[in-house]
């Protein structure tokens, strides 16, 4: 009983991190999917943030709510007691297309989704429009790089992980006391002791602390794609580098 006592916490988290870690790498995936759509929607759409954020909304909303399941959850009962699956996936997406999870169905989380930057290859956009995107040689490419502020679940997984990354990210250090041995030995992760893998941009760092510390548990997953444009930029889409956050 002692032994198992002991072990037991170390097993719990080996299970859930385990799951956990999986559900986070079926979220990259679908993150560069979501790029995609995002780039390839202000492509033919001369630059739009809207349709290029609720492109990559919906084709996140796989990895972070189960739209199929309930339909009380989702808001859709049609008459006779039974929901379609279009239905439930509008009911899912309306709830977030300002590009906010929803507080009570994606648990405490409420921030941004997305954030999506954008860059124009081949020069600035014309005002109100790029008139010259019929000649000859004239390309324009539509480079984008997003964040998908993936929002961790699985309990006490997120906790341990969400300290782990803050520590090894080099925006936190994370010091607890051990709680099978309270006397010997403490918890001691120490900011930029780790090699750090990544790269984050102060804005991304604060915001990742700033959530964490709302027990919102993310990691943020940042993809980038490069699309030709397929439609003439217009300067009204692009007043600012980045979508509305």
């Amino acid at each position: 009983m002692v032994e198992a006592a002991i072990t037991l916490p170390l097993v719990v988290f080996l299970l859930l991190g385990t799951l956990q870690l999986f559900l986070m790498l079926q979220a990259r995936v679908l993150a560069h999917y979501a790029v995609f759509r995002a780039t390839r929607a202000g492509s033919v759409a001369h630059g739009d943030c809207e349709r290029m954020t609720h492109s990559a909304i919906l084709a996140l909303l796989p990895s972070f709510h189960s739209f199929l399941g309930n339909s009380v959850a989702t808001g859709v009962v049609q008459h006779g007691g039974g929901s379609s699956a279009p239905a439930r996936l509008a009911a899912a997406f309306a709830a977030r297309r300002d590009n906010r999870y929803s507080s009570g169905l994606d648990g405490v989380h409420d921030g941004a989704i997305v954030w999506i930057d954008r860059h124009i290859q081949g020069g600035g956009v014309p005002s109100p429009e790029d008139r010259d995107f019929d000649e000859p040689g004239h390309l324009r490419q539509l480079e984008v790089r997003m964040v998908y502020w993936y929002p961790m679940k699985i309990p006490f997984a997120n906790w341990v992980m969400s300290r782990m990354f803050l520590a090894q990210l080099g925006i936190e250090d994370y010091t607890a006391t051990n709680p099978l041995m309270a006397a010997e030995r403490n918890a001691n992760w120490n900011r930029g002791e780790f090699t750090d893998p990544f790269t984050l941009s102060a804005a991304l760092r604060d915001e990742l602390q700033r959530r964490v510390r709302l027990q919102q548990y993310v990691f943020p997953i940042e993809t980038t794609f490069t699309m030709r444009m397929m439609t003439p930029l217009k300067s009204r889409f692009f007043a600012q580098p980045h979508c509305p956050r």
